[in-house]
């Protein structure tokens, strides 16, 4: 079996995991689980199941997303509707939204992020990370300050426990980066 193939086979499958009933209530019990868990692996899977896409129909995408962009573009707005407390909520209670969740992270997330990731430039890449850990630290300092509760079906304690868990998110992603720009992949033979 191909690698491409294997990739595809691995991200329909964590997809169909993820979909069934017993795995969707677990990682939707906590607003934690849901946020750091379940939506990461749905990206996830929309990125391996990208590795499977031909070549020539990558290449006609490639016109569309010159150096990435329009492909993380696309997958920042969709990625940030479903980091808003009501989509949270929305998600647990109609099955509908429920399913646009299922469907739109591996689909408008994963895989435009895989497609566009080895586009991208430099830069293109810096911004994308550097406003991933802004939102990290946004939504950690909003879930974590918050006096009352943002979704209903989560209680206050979960959120802010959710909200440091994202500010130390933010932290570690600050000093790998930082890391990295300094002396180079983190290869301990060159520092």
């Amino acid at each position: 079996m191909t690698a491409p193939r294997r990739d595809f086979l691995v991200g329909a499958i964590a997809w169909m995991l993820l979909v069934i009933p017993p795995m969707r209530q677990a990682l939707g019990s906590t607003m934690t689980l849901q946020m750091l868990v379940q939506i990461p692996l749905l990206a996830a899977a929309g990125w391996l199941i990208a590795q499977a896409i031909p070549a020539r129909l990558d290449a006609r995408i490639a016109r569309w997303n010159r150096s990435g962009i329009s492909g993380i573009v696309l997958a920042s707005f969709a990625g940030m509707v479903w980091m808003l407390p009501r989509a949270l909520d929305a998600a647990l209670d109609d099955p509908h939204v429920a399913w646009a969740k299922f469907l739109s992270m591996p689909l408008l997330v994963g895989v435009p992020i895989a497609m566009s990731w080895p586009r991208a430039g430099f830069v293109v890449r810096g911004v994308l990370l550097i406003e991933l850990i802004a939102t990290a630290f946004r939504l950690g300092w909003l879930y974590l300050i918050s006096p009352v509760r943002l979704c209903s079906n989560y209680l206050l304690d979960d959120q802010q426990q959710l909200g440091r868990y994202l500010l130390a998110i933010g932290v570690v992603a600050v000093a790998v980066l930082t890391w990295k720009l300094m002396w180079g992949r983190g290869n301990p033979d060159r520092v």
